[in-house]
């Protein structure tokens, strides 16, 4: 059972030294062990409890839908626990999104940590709860990521100020805008429209990336929210990182930033493309369900929380 309570702006506590964090496994299973993300985590003073789910086998999933849901369940209810790590993403998590029950966690929230099929939970915690979290590394690409993204993980978690300034290589539309940050993984996004996970995107910034799709596809995906009226609203568009794409023969004809640019340029809201983030080393740490300000100048890009 999912509770209908919108706790809007209810913000988890900021993580301290000697706080309990849980890894758990609500999708794919894990080849390797956490060894490498263990210890970064408790090299910043943080006490790690690992859940069944990481251990656990059943085909492609970290264990069936019961063994996974039970898991995240566990974690989430328990009150020493102070923020939740997904340990990857793959596919799973949407076939046990409507077995969990928020009720203890909207009362007292805890932060998601998590990107790509994790977007679910980021787009069904917004939605419902009104309760930020956080789009950065898990602890299965922990070994292979930038220190740069760790340490903007880090500074989500402990309530650093989290801040970006770069240049794009790829063409932006210029403005400024404000919203609250939503967003994840473009195919989980379409995947979920029309369903009580779906973020009202009205007036919000939102974040999109992906993998290893057809260019075609990105084009198909980027026209059904326009044609479902998602995209007409929003207040910018922040483009992350879209990597191992692929082409059919003939080409298709058009780069990803070229796709989301034509698909969105009528509106003219903020367009910032080539953001670090996403199935990329350097996937730096955002947080959704937080206000920020986006500034695009021609190649320049700069956002800040509020």
């Amino acid at each position: 059972m999912v509770s209908k309570t919108y706790n809007r702006m209810k913000v988890p506590p900021f993580l301290k030294k000697s706080d309990k964090i849980a890894i758990v496994a609500p999708a794919g299973n894990i080849p390797k062990g956490m060894g490498d993300a263990v210890k970064l985590l408790e090299s910043w003073g943080l006490e790690v409890v690992i859940g069944k789910s990481v251990t656990s086998f059943f085909y492609q999933f970290a264990g069936d839908d019961k063994i996974r849901a039970d898991d995240l369940q566990e974690m989430l209810d328990n009150d020493s626990i102070k923020a939740i790590f997904a340990a990857r993403g793959g596919y799973g998590t949407v076939r046990i999104i409507d077995c969990l029950d928020f009720s203890k966690f909207s009362d007292n929230p805890k932060w998601i940590i998590g990107f790509s099929d994790i977007t679910v939970l980021h787009s069904h915690i917004q939605a419902l709860f009104g309760i930020p979290t956080i789009h950065g590394q898990m602890p299965l690409t922990i070994p292979d990521a930038t220190k740069t993204s760790l340490g903007t993980l880090r500074m989500a978690l402990f309530g650093e100020n989290l801040s970006y300034s770069y240049e794009s290589k790829f063409e932006n539309i210029i403005g400024s805008a404000e919203g609250i940050l939503t967003g994840g993984n473009l195919a989980i996004l379409v995947s979920i429209s029309g369903s009580v996970s779906e973020v009202d995107y009205t007036d919000k910034i939102l974040f999109i990336e992906d993998v290893g799709e057809y260019y075609y596809s990105i084009d198909r995906m980027m026209r059904m929210l326009k044609r479902a009226g998602k995209l007409k609203g929003l207040k910018g568009l922040i483009v992350g990182g879209f990597t191992s794409m692929k082409d059919n023969e003939p080409g298709f004809g058009f780069t990803t930033e070229e796709i989301i640019l034509d698909v969105v340029k009528e509106y003219g809201y903020p367009v910032a493309t080539d953001f670090p983030a996403g199935h990329i080393d350097n996937n730096n740490a955002l947080i959704f369900g937080k206000k920020l300000t986006l500034d695009v100048k021609e190649n320049l890009i700069t956002l800040n929380y509020i």
